[in-house]
């Protein structure tokens, strides 16, 4: 039900599917997605389940019952600022229902299962970015565990329009007649249109062979304060004139510069010219998810310190006081 998810949706059903589960943990965002899909003529084969992804007995009972052939993967917690006080439930979401969706799609024979990722599992700095790696290591075991399935991941920046992304929030202060919130002058971040980058997904999974990391090329990075001067003048107004900018200074967690790659000189091109490939990382799946569970038994300093010891990348922090934002 998500930006992501529904958008999958729309684009999957243009394939002709003979079914297509929408399953998702708020039932507004599905019902309001079988309202827009039920309008579709012919109807089509719809199903919708509300449900948690790391609810393993309402997955197992949904996977035993479907047998899905494909499945997209985008359920997850992606507020950072939120996650760096809300680490259990970061991990438990976004690592514990990434392995159990997983198992089950090798254990019921699903031909595939796509991953949506985040650039911010790159060097995270954060407990969200932490936990999406650790989703993406996760996968790899599953790959490992379950071979009769292709695993895969694709990894992206921000998507325009999206719930929580930037440009709404600045649409909405700029009708309240400002100020417009930039948390630092050079923070910068990758962007790309919602149907674009599912676009690319669905290639991606099309060509994937299974344990594959596939990263998409967003273009330049986008500095967010010439973003929002950008989006004042385009209402007819000026900058810092009609309506200010005030830099509030990085929220826990977040990062001036996202990156897309660990390592850029060992990327491999594909077929799509817009899609890059790397191999997804191995870790002891088993030892991995003791760890997880014996982590989820306790509370945030227990999830954060998983993170730390599973996620060697992970260097928490990243944010700054305000009075350190300076324009």
């Amino acid at each position: 039900g998500g930006s992501i998810g529904s958008e999958i949706c729309r684009q999957v059903l243009a394939h002709g599917p003979r079914e297509l589960v929408l399953l998702g943990h708020g039932e507004h965002s599905i019902y309001t997605l079988l309202e827009e899909l039920g309008k579709l003529s012919p109807a089509p084969p719809l199903r919708a389940v509300i449900g948690d992804v790391a609810d393993a007995r309402t997955m197992e009972g949904l996977f035993r019952e479907t047998r899905p052939g494909v499945v997209f993967h985008a359920a997850a917690h992606k507020h950072v600022p939120l996650m760096e006080f809300n680490a259990r439930e970061a991990l438990r979401v976004n690592a514990l229902g990434t392995w159990t969706v997983a198992r089950l799609a090798g254990e019921y024979g699903a031909e595939r299962l796509v991953l949506i990722s985040t650039d911010k599992a790159v060097n995270p700095t954060s407990v969200m970015g932490a936990t999406k790696r650790l989703a993406e290591m996760l996968l790899q075991e599953a790959q490992s565990a379950y071979p009769g399935t292709a695993y895969l991941a694709v990894r992206f920046g921000n998507v325009l329009g999206s719930r929580g992304s930037v440009v709404p929030k600045f649409e909405r202060q700029i009708r309240d007649g400002g100020p417009l919130t930039v948390t630092h002058p050079e923070m910068r971040r990758y962007f790309m249109l919602i149907p674009e980058a599912v676009s690319l997904v669905l290639q991606a999974a099309s060509i994937g062979e299974g344990g594959e990391l596939f990263v998409l090329d967003m273009g330049e990075p986008v500095r967010i304060a010439a973003l929002a001067e950008m989006l004042i003048r385009l209402h007819g107004y000026r900058p810092n004139g009609d309506i200010p900018i005030v830099y509030t200074g990085l929220r826990p967690g977040e990062k001036l510069f996202e990156e897309l790659f660990y390592d850029p000189d060992h990327v491999l091109r594909t077929t799509h010219e817009k899609i890059f490939a790397a191999r997804l990382e191995a870790r002891s799946g088993e030892r991995l998810a003791e760890a997880l569970a014996s982590a989820l038994a306790g509370g945030d300093e227990e999830a954060r310190a998983l993170l730390r010891a599973w996620v060697p990348t992970y260097a928490p922090g990243g944010g700054m006081p305000a009075e350190e934002c300076s324009a």
